[in-house]
């Protein structure tokens, strides 16, 4: 795992160097959504809500304690990189912190390895018990984000019975993309028009957004992934 601490750690001092912006909003400011979409969710800048589209309100007397946490050198939750879920819902990685995470890289148009590593992210799911897995997000994303728009991404989901907890989709630019590949230690090359040679890799994370555990290769017996997942979610 000594690639990707490295290639983490790099990522989070350019970022750093990237945002350094001296006028930024507050730290302490927090708003969210009038009718509570996403139920306590918060955000650091005015806007607007994702899904019903209202101005954002600041939060009186509450500081952003979910979004403005700490995180260790090693946690994912560092990254500043924005995603798109296949209901179109932009999202940071840190917005997934307290869950345990199962992610996998992949591209909808695959047909070699990528429903095998399907197939392989849903045995993990139905070995979990009920318990965990209502602790657990199982996370596709996408190498191919010119191709994998979130309407495609949606209708993989459905394809696959997956479009709902506790599954999800993500998307970004291909310079996230690239990125969090290359801190999850997966490779990948497009060698012809809507395909690619890919590494075969699930990672997993614990709440705090550090890699605890991969499983490499196809179709390969997955007991210590599973064994993996149930022991962070047991120490939550």
């Amino acid at each position: 795992m000594k690639p990707y601490l490295v290639v983490l750690i790099l990522f989070l001092t350019l970022g750093a160097c990237r945002n350094n912006n001296p006028g930024k909003v507050d730290k302490d400011i927090a708003y969210h959504c009038p009718m509570q979409c996403e139920g306590d969710k918060t955000y650091g800048q005015k806007g607007s809500c994702p899904i019903c589209k209202m101005d954002l309100v600041k939060v009186e007397n509450k500081t952003k304690e979910r979004t403005d946490r700490a995180y260790s050198d090693m946690s994912i939750y560092n990254l500043p990189s924005t995603w798109t879920t296949q209901n179109g819902t932009d999202i940071q990685l840190k917005d997934l912190q307290g869950d345990v995470l199962v992610m996998v890289m992949i591209y909808t148009s695959c047909k070699a390895a990528c429903p095998r590593l399907v197939a392989d992210m849903r045995n993990i799911e139905e070995r979990l018990p009920e318990h965990s897995k209502k602790n657990v997000k199982m996370i596709f994303v996408s190498i191919d984000p010119e191709t994998d728009t979130p309407e495609r991404l949606k209708a993989f989901a459905q394809e696959n019975l997956m479009d709902g907890d506790p599954w999800l989709f993500l998307r970004s630019t291909e310079e996230n993309t690239r990125e969090f590949a290359a801190v999850l230690s997966v490779s990948y090359k497009e060698i012809s028009p809507m395909d690619f040679s890919h590494s075969n890799i699930i990672s997993v994370f614990d709440p705090n957004g550090e890699m605890i555990f991969q499983q490499e290769g196809l179709g390969v017996n997955s007991d210590n992934t599973v064994k993996h997942i149930n022991a962070a979610v047991e120490a939550m």
